[in-house]
């Protein structure tokens, strides 16, 4: 018996340049997201934070998960920059990942050079 339609997280497998964002959302890969993202060497994530949330290390376990594909953690904290959590930054120091805060236009910008580049580089975007 059919169940109706299964409500699936949010996931494009894949890494792909932001083409755009604003308006509470991005646009990347032809496809746009409202609310904010991470942007993973496994893939595209919707994430569950707004602007102004506190950046738990909850919030960061996916980024934890896959440290051992990550040099650089762009965190883009909305319109402004906010310094992240002592514990956080704790957190993916010991599994070997800078984290660098930062706006989330300036990390959309930087991301893009650096996956140009291809280094070793996630972002987690809160939308503005």
């Amino acid at each position: 018996m059919p169940k109706g339609i299964e409500i699936r997280e949010a996931h494009f497998p894949g890494r792909a340049p932001i083409d755009a964002y604003g308006n509470g959302g991005f646009r990347f890969a032809d496809m746009s997201h409202r609310g904010s993202i991470l942007m993973l060497p496994s893939g595209v994530y919707a994430w569950d934070v707004a602007e102004g949330d506190p950046l738990a290390v909850e919030k960061f376990l996916r980024v934890i998960d896959e440290a051992k594909d990550i040099e650089v953690l762009l965190v883009g904290t909305g319109k402004d920059i906010r310094p992240l959590p002592a514990d956080l930054k704790a957190a993916l120091r010991a599994v070997n990942v800078s984290s660098d805060p930062m706006s989330t236009g300036a990390a959309v910008r930087t991301y893009n050079v650096m996956l140009a580049e291809s280094r070793a580089v996630a972002v987690a975007l809160i939308a503005v």
